[in-house]
């Protein structure tokens, strides 16, 4: 897969907004760890190469559990995630198939007791976000790093 175009390189000004909203993520009130598994499920649902690299990775070294992200792909027939850490997957997958889902009820009201307003709307921007990061590295082809074998 070729590169088609370094997104960083020719337009950082206007990804400047993308980056703001990253830096609000890493001191907002979402738990890193599940920052990172949010965006490691949109990635795989979108088939993100970059993205996956990305996300897993950062998730290893902020201590999450191998298995938990091996796993993530079936979270609903594992007993390995929260019901909060469901609740915001439900929600991370209806709002990546949107078109699909409809953004149902049932998964929205899911996050009511796990989350405040203030959350909910912080985890929809987090859900966005990392749709439109999948989408520039996927349309740009984009490569990951090549640390492993």
């Amino acid at each position: 897969m070729t590169e088609r175009l370094n997104y960083w390189q020719v337009a950082p000004e206007a990804l400047k907004p993308m980056l703001a909203l990253e830096e609000g993520f890493r001191s907002g009130a979402l738990p890193h760890s599940l920052v990172e598994l949010v965006k490691t499920r949109a990635s795989q649902i979108n088939g993100c190469a970059y993205c996956l690299h990305m996300h897993t990775s950062d998730a290893l070294k902020e201590g999450e559990r191998p298995e938990r992200l091996f796993l993530l792909d079936a979270w609903r027939e594992s007993r390995m995630y929260t019901p909060k850490e469901r609740a915001a997957l439900a929600w991370t997958e209806s709002l990546t198939r949107i078109a699909e889902t409809g953004a149902p009820d049932e998964d929205y009201d899911g996050l009511k007791e796990h989350f405040s307003p203030e959350e909910i709307v912080e985890l929809t921007l987090l859900i966005t976000t990392i749709n439109a990061w999948n989408r520039l590295a996927i349309g740009f082809r984009s490569h990951h790093p090549h640390d492993r074998a």
